[in-house]
């Protein structure tokens, strides 16, 4: 908890130079200065948004990805209401500089709105109406497409700058302009080394293996160029197929399977319009691969060492809790519920029994065709696991967030239920 209260508190922190900076040495009335830092204030937002959005590896074995993910989605909702505020409430005698704040205002709210529907689990994690347009819209607005909407953020912040330039009041003030131009500079600089430059010192892979489980998951292994020292147990990273036509090289992000550092195996759900063409992708096809990121082993180290471990996986999502069940049958209580769609869709029991026979007795392994339902979860849990246990949840974000309010019915304490969903 304090380390995401020292995170979200970067909001604050953020624009407090730009701000203070240009309160000594302002000249305006009182009311007006307000109105001004309100502006300065929605612009550092922005620009710590596009920080976030590159997803510092560091800051995410801090607070994790999701962390990440809602304060840059959080930060692009506040920035849009501090320059409404600022837009309705201050003036320019430039033509141009009223232009650009209000073109860059009006792209900001349309780009935000997009991003909530396509993006971000705000609305369609949470409705089955709007998950069902989602999907009918992506034949139309596809990934890719919706990621360049999106980046066209970098363009609402050029436009920003130059309105700033433009405004005789603020443009005279010598000191603030340096350091306005520095903050635009440093996290442009910052977002253009890890997009443009970074990805080249990624790790680098082959892919070894592309083998169909069940009528819409895939099996993918990649052989590495060197280990993926940093690699831990229900770790993902983000991958980019290079030079395959089946797929777009936009970056996706896929959970590791299993624990080994030279090989990683990806177990991945064909649901959307990229995954949909992995089954095209050709055995020696070049992959980029970002991270690791995840913090559940952390937090499996982090915690009560005789807590019993309860890992509750939907299809393919239970691919990282395979890899905490490998790191930990032996030495931990482990309790793994698996929900399939059909009975053979459960395809790695064989491995899972071969783990169980190794554990002594310390794991338990439980599927279910179909959700677990609140009835489900109060006969197959234990009293010590309801009461100790350590929740993980693994699975789609709606399915996710059902778990969680089940497991919240049974009196599982919501600082014991963890979860790793990757939207905003």
């Amino acid at each position: 908890m304090l380390r995401k209260v020292l995170f979200w508190s970067a909001a604050v922190i953020f624009p407090l130079p730009l701000v203070l900076t240009y309160d000594s040495v302002a000249t305006e009335p009182e009311q007006l200065r307000f109105y001004i830092f309100l502006g300065l204030i929605a612009y550092s937002w922005w620009l710590l948004s596009i920080v976030l959005s590159v997803r510092p590896p560091w800051l995410d074995r801090f607070v994790g990805l999701p962390s990440i993910y809602g304060l840059h989605g959080m930060l692009g909702a506040l920035a849009i209401f501090a320059a409404y505020i600022h837009s309705e409430n201050s003036y320019s005698p430039s033509r141009l500089a009223r232009y650009l704040g209000d073109w860059s205002f009006y792209g900001a709210l349309s780009v935000l709105c997009f991003s909530v529907f396509f993006l971000s689990g705000w609305l369609t994690d949470r409705s089955r109406l709007f998950l069902s347009v989602k999907r009918i819209l992506e034949a139309v607005f596809r990934h890719q497409f919706s990621v360049w909407i999106h980046r066209l953020n970098l363009v609402i912040v050029a436009m920003i700058w130059l309105h700033t330039h433009l405004l005789l009041r603020v443009n005279q003030h010598l000191s603030f302009m340096v350091l306005f131009d520095l903050y635009t500079v440093v996290v442009l600089g910052v977002y253009a080394w890890k997009k443009w430059i970074a990805p080249d010192t990624y790790l680098a892979g082959t892919v070894i293996g592309n083998e169909a489980l069940g009528e819409s998951t895939r099996k993918v292994s990649v052989a590495l160029a060197s280990r993926a020292e940093t690699l831990q147990p229900g770790d993902s990273v983000f991958l980019r197929f290079e030079g395959s036509p089946a797929v777009s090289r936009e970056w996706h992000p896929f959970s590791v399977t299993d624990d080994d550092q030279e090989t990683l195996t990806f177990t991945i759900s064909q649901h959307g319009d990229f995954t949909r063409g992995l089954g095209r992708v050709d055995m020696g096809t070049r992959v980029r691969l970002e991270g690791p990121f995840g913090r559940f082993e952390s937090i499996v180290q982090g915690r009560d060492r005789d807590a019993p471990l309860v890992f509750l996986g939907m299809g393919a999502g239970v691919a990282p809790l395979l890899s905490l069940t490998a790191a930990h049958h032996m030495t931990r209580d482990i309790h793994l519920l698996w929900a399939v769609r059909k009975p053979e869709d459960a395809y790695y029991l064989d491995e899972l029994e071969k783990y169980q026979a190794a554990s002594g007795g310390r794991l338990r392994v439980t599927t279910s065709v179909g959700r677990f339902r609140r009835g489900d979860l109060a006969d197959v849990l234990s009293v010590e696991e309801v009461e100790k246990g350590e929740f993980f949840i693994v699975g789609p974000n709606p399915a996710v967030l059902a778990s969680r309010r089940l497991l919240r019915r049974i009196r599982v304490g919501v600082r014991r239920i963890h979860d790793e969903r990757l939207t905003m």
